[in-house]
């Protein structure tokens, strides 16, 4: 049986095969991929010089001397940000964008004719590959606040209610997202926050108003916590809600409530060993089967 490192190794080598990573003008553009990643990586409105070394995991060296060549064809301009002179951003020109453009058609039919090739085993491989990316790319995940009504937001709970629906057997289908709802979610009233890694959304959580604790202080209900399979197993549940946590301190409540379903082991587990603690059925859910409540501390 081959040793674990000769199958990571193998792992690489078909995916820089496959990736053009070995061409010397890749997707035929007539630069190397090293030098079409920088690239492609500054945004429209442009992009600081440290975030784009950041994001790419490069020495400041190699970074200055590709943006350099890129500059020389015309595709990029280089200039003191405008809010901080000690920084320097990185622009794309009309010349850059197109060449962006060019590059993300030739990527894009380059991996519909992986997908094609693939055939029925395309779901699982997708899948397979938002994992290894989502591990890999761990240290990059970052969690923030987002409207609810974001079509990101809304994407991100379709994805909770099809979760439960299969956990459970039956169709989960909670009320429409109308207005007050959605009122319900976002500052001052609430808050709903997205986990996201490399451009994919993998998780979310809300918090809505709920009333008062007994001596009168304002109490709030975790709903919608959902990490995408992809992402399980690296603590970003647990992450999620130490955030919303954060997230009611700030809107000023001292306790927090929530329910679940006994099916959902993995979420009984980690509310009970992060301060949670059992209280009586406080809603008429109809799915709920446990209850939960939290003091937070200042």
């Amino acid at each position: 049986m081959d040793s674990a490192i000769a199958r990571i190794r193998r792992f690489n080598r078909a995916v820089t095969q496959e990736a053009g990573a070995l061409e010397q003008s890749y997707l035929g553009r007539g630069r190397p991929l090293g030098v079409a990643r920088v690239l492609c990586a500054i945004a429209p409105e442009g992009t600081e010089l440290a975030a784009l070394r950041a994001a790419l995991g490069l020495d400041s060296g190699l970074l200055s001397r590709t943006l350099r060549g890129l500059e020389d064809e015309g595709l990029v301009t280089l200039a003191a940000d405008p809010d901080d002179a000690r920084r320097r951003r990185a622009a794309l020109t009309p010349e850059g964008l197109a060449e962006v453009a060019a590059y993300d058609a030739l990527s894009d039919a380059r991996a519909g004719a992986i997908l094609r090739g693939l055939g029925r085993d395309g779901a699982a491989m997708l899948d397979a590959m938002d994992r290894i990316a989502v591990v890999l790319g761990r240290a990059r995940i970052s969690v923030a606040r987002i409207d609810p009504a974001d079509p990101r937001a809304t994407a991100a709970r379709g994805h909770y209610y099809a979760e439960l629906s299969g956990r459970f057997g039956t169709v989960f289908a909670p009320g429409p997202d109308t207005p007050a709802v959605l009122d319900d979610l976002r500052p001052p009233r609430g808050s709903f926050l997205i986990a996201a890694c490399d451009g994919l959304d993998i998780g979310c959580v809300g918090l809505r108003p709920d009333g008062t604790t007994p001596d009168g202080a304002p109490q709030g209900e975790v709903k919608r916590l959902w990490v995408a399979g992809a992402a399980r197993g690296l603590g970003l549940a647990r992450r999620l809600m130490a955030a919303i946590e954060d997230e009611a301190r700030l809107l000023g409540m001292a306790a927090l409530r929530l329910d679940t379903n006994a099916t959902l082991t993995e979420a009984l587990a980690l509310y009970r060993s992060s301060g949670w603690h059992d209280i009586a059925r406080y809603n008429d859910n109809p799915h709920a089967q446990h209850w939960f409540a939290k003091a937070l501390a200042p």
